[in-house]
């Protein structure tokens, strides 16, 4: 399992700014899919979230018991656990406006 943490932005009364995103990405093993899926990820995660997400990445090729937990039934598999509810999105995560639609983003700019 990897974690990529990031501290959510604060004011300057120190308070965290926005919400927290905690999001799980199933894999099985270190396949093109998984580590495209992984890069997809993160690029997202920079540019809408402003480093304020957790990014946990599960290989079930050494954890498969974890695969329970989420219902995972097919891989590479995103979970978004928080902020609720709880939101899937499989495959490789390279169609980035039908990934912001599945977390319920929405690019910077617009709305």
């Amino acid at each position: 399992m990897t974690n990529v943490q990031h501290a959510p932005e604060k004011r300057e009364d120190n308070v965290p700014v926005g919400p927290s995103w905690d999001l799980r990405l199933y894999v099985a093993g270190q396949t093109p899919k998984s580590l495209t899926a992984f890069a997809n990820l993160k690029r997202i995660c920079e540019e809408h979230l402003a480093g304020n997400y957790q990014i946990e990445v599960i290989d079930l090729f050494k954890n498969p018991q974890l695969a329970k937990g989420d219902q995972i039934l097919a891989l590479p598999t995103l979970v978004r656990k928080l902020p609720e509810p709880v939101r899937r999105i499989i495959g490789d995560l390279s169609n980035t406006e039908r990934v912001l639609v599945g977390l319920d983003l929405r690019p910077r700019g617009e709305g």
